[in-house]
């Protein structure tokens, strides 16, 4: 146990130096780093300068937190919500087998109804509706059995389509999902580093963005549904009709027609910029293959008439269309600042959402709460640190000293392998490294004491501490795993500070073994050869 190859030893030794080297840019300021990084030697590689440091969470550095709720009433019964799909679903059916309904179709509460009194029609619509029907699929379970639309016909040529609390809870799942890459994609666009998107309960997402201290900014991004549609402003006397308000004119509305010519859904880019005439911000926008095409046609066959540009049902631009538009880009004005062209920009760049979100709480951490909750964490490592180092050495002497080195060792592999990970440091990530500087010497104990019982039998001191390092490897592994296990299923079942506690506390597991066990018998193997001691006494 007490040999190592010169090739062992290297990789051992190796791994060490590079798992300090990652913690070293965590030791600075992020504006200092660059400055560390300018500092050295020029003959050293770029690719071999670690750069990246641990990020900090948001109890740290301070930011913004917001949790939002999906509105499952907007997601149902909103203008674009499942019931209106479910409608125009019903609608093409009906057309593409020519069925006559009286009274035309019916929205109800979560679905639709319509009657067909002929029998031989109904009979032909049935099957094509009962194909509205679709089963739910757990991403876990796979299909369980349930639908997501209820389809019940009545003896009076009655058909009832009504979306079941499965479907429309399935729904809900769906939209979160969607809504937290969409919002992920918005919070990038503003520049901000490692946030935190995730889903919380059942129909809500917790959004934390650390580092950002303006949170009204953060609820415009995060609040806006971001529907984007290019639509006609109505002749007088027009049917189909919707009275929309105007931003330019507040209020005030306009007749806009309810077709819509093209969606945001076909923009592939958006960006700000500044009118070339009045150097008013704007937004420069271009549509995909399918977009170009509508959009030019559209506005081909409707020179001279007004095109409102509609987001979330509000008209903020009604431009008069000049001549046809065929390039597939354009241009959104409407008196904007430089932000509010700029968060215009991301929200598109971005998608819309699903549904509507609604914030229902939030809160702000300020850099100097961050900052005090750093300063106790360090202080409470450095205590505990301290306070092991000298247990380690009243109960062991020199080899108590040899524990204490493994323990800083240990300390900064945690601080490289959060660092290359990307893995982002809280206030209970902290609490996690100071439980494994109590755990980590724990191994040492084990060690030490069986050595000493080895060196009580009268073995000589090559025999005591090969003895000692073997037998106390199982109890070792043992004790580490089981603990391990327990974090792992802390990461997976818990959310959020529970989280940023098992991160530190596994990768201090697996730096612990490491340390305690194969590094500090490297130490001792070394220190065996230089002094050939005949006996071990461990004071």
């Amino acid at each position: 146990m007490l040999r190592f190859s010169l090739g062992k030893t290297i990789a051992i030794v190796l791994a060490i130096v590079v798992g300090l080297l990652l913690a070293v840019p965590s030791l600075f300021a992020p504006e200092r780093r660059e400055a560390f990084t300018r500092s050295l030697p020029s003959w050293i590689p770029s690719w071999a300068v670690p750069t990246r440091g641990i990020v900090l969470g948001l109890d740290l550095q301070g930011g913004s937190h917001v949790v939002l709720e999906v509105d499952v009433q907007d997601l149902v019964r909103g203008r674009t919500g499942l019931v209106n799909q479910l409608r125009d679903d019903v609608r093409r059916v009906l057309r593409e087998t020519s069925a006559r309904v009286e009274g035309g179709i019916q929205v109800a509460q979560r679905g639709v109804q319509l009657r067909i009194a002929d029998p031989a029609e109904r009979a032909r619509v049935l099957p094509k509706l009962r194909e509205l029907s679709q089963q739910i699929t757990n991403p876990i379970l796979g299909q369980t059995g349930a639908r997501n639309i209820d389809l019940v016909e009545q003896p009076d040529g009655l058909i009832q389509l009504t979306y079941t609390e499965q479907g429309i809870a399935e729904r809900v799942r769906r939209a979160i999902d969607q809504a937290s890459e969409v919002l992920r994609r918005r919070v990038d666009a503003l520049g901000t580093t490692e946030p935190n998107i995730q889903r919380q309960g059942a129909d809500r997402i917790l959004v934390q963005v650390p580092g950002l201290q303006d949170p009204q900014r953060l609820k415009d991004i995060l609040g806006q549904t971001a529907k984007l549609e290019f639509r006609m402003v109505a002749d007088p006397g027009a049917a189909d009709v919707d009275q929309l308000p105007s931003k330019e004119s507040p209020g005030q509305t306009m007749p806009i027609e309810r077709r819509v010519i093209v969606e945001g859904g076909d923009l592939i880019d958006a960006q700000p910029g500044f009118d070339q005439r009045t150097s008013e911000p704007i937004v420069n926008f271009k549509f995909n293959i399918r977009g170009a095409q509508r959009f030019g046609a559209a506005t081909s066959e409707n020179v001279g008439r007004f095109l409102a540009i509609v987001l979330d049902n509000q008209v903020i631009s009604a431009p008069r269309i000049l001549q046809p538009i065929t390039g597939g880009s354009g241009q959104i004005s409407g008196r904007f600042t430089v932000q509010q062209a700029n968060d215009l920009a991301v929200l598109l760049r971005a998608g819309a959402l699903p549904a509507k979100l609604t914030i229902v709480e939030e809160r702000t951490v300020g850099p100097g709460l961050g900052q005090d909750s750093i300063n106790a964490g360090i202080i409470a490592a450095l205590v505990g640190t301290v306070l092991v180092a000298i247990f380690m050495v009243l109960a062991y002497g020199f080899f108590g000293v040899l524990a204490t080195i493994a323990l800083l060792v240990n300390v900064g592999l945690i601080l490289g392998l959060m660092s290359a990970l990307g893995a982002t440091l809280t206030l209970p990530g902290i609490a996690g490294i100071v439980l494994t500087i109590g755990m980590a010497v724990d191994s040492n104990v084990l060690i030490y004491e069986r050595v000493r019982e080895e060196a009580r039998l009268g073995r000589s001191a090559a025999s005591s501490l090969d003895a000692g390092f073997a037998r106390a490897l199982t109890t070792i592994v043992d004790a580490n795993l089981t603990t391990l296990i327990a974090a792992v299923a802390l990461f997976f079942l818990g959310t959020g500070p529970v989280r940023g506690f098992s991160v530190t506390l596994s990768l201090g597991i697996l730096t612990t073994v490491f340390t305690a066990y194969t590094l500090t018998r490297l130490m001792v193997a070394t220190w065996f050869r230089v002094t050939r001691p005949q006996r071990i006494a461990i004071a």
